[in-house]
């Protein structure tokens, strides 16, 4: 049985998903110091550049290698510019199942990025990796997040009650650590028929390829 997920490339339209290049290391380290990226994740704040080379050639492959995760760098096509992170994590290779979650950077909000590259996502690993279940997890506030998985088809299955931990601004320019809750999302194979042409007709790409 697979038990590790291939070096693999995902094509949309607009965009390329692919593994993390030390090329990438700072517009990566500029993307984890955005305001909200600090807001509803955990990395360090700040972010440096280091970190960044540690994450792309240490922590990305470890994980790859060790069958927990993948790490994809998200990337318009026609500029090759980092548009943001799709990453898979807690991945359970006996019952089909992963974890997603996913960055965009500042500038490249508001594009649909974030759906497309987590819709093609999702296609490859039903499709390709026979995955059986898709899995996310956004703060109770994070609309943006939320919105994301509605777009894909995902269904909302519960709150995990005080399970989240999210970060606020405080007076003197510090952060906060603030508790919250976690929505969970699940997706199914069959819970992707027709979202593809539905976000097609909403102007964003459908057409996924991999290799």
């Amino acid at each position: 049985m697979t038990t590790t997920f291939p070096d693999i490339s995902i094509n949309t339209d607009r965009l390329v998903l692919r593994a993390l290049e030390d090329a990438d290391a700072p517009a990566l380290a500029e993307m984890m110091n955005d305001e909200m990226v600090a807001a509803w994740t955990a990395v360090p704040q700040p972010y440096t550049e280091d970190a960044a080379h540690r994450w792309i050639t240490e922590y990305a492959p470890a994980e790859r290698a060790a069958g927990r995760g993948l790490d994809l760098a998200v990337t318009e096509f026609l500029t090759q510019r980092l548009v943001g992170i799709v990453q898979l994590s807690n991945t359970n290779w006996r019952v089909r199942s992963t974890e997603m979650s996913y960055i965009v950077a500042p500038w490249a909000r508001g594009e649909g990025y974030a759906s497309e590259a987590a819709l093609a996502t999702s296609q490859w690993l039903f499709g390709d990796q026979k995955f059986e279940r898709l899995e996310l997890r956004t703060a109770a506030d994070n609309t943006a997040s939320q919105q994301v998985a509605q777009k894909i088809g995902c269904i909302s299955e519960g709150v995990l009650r005080n399970a989240c931990i999210a970060r606020t601004r405080t007076e003197d320019g510090t952060w906060a650590e603030l508790r919250t809750d976690f929505i969970v999302w699940g997706l199914l194979p069959e819970d992707l028929d027709g979202v593809a042409d539905q976000m097609a007709e909403a102007g964003y790409s459908s057409y996924t390829d991999w290799s």
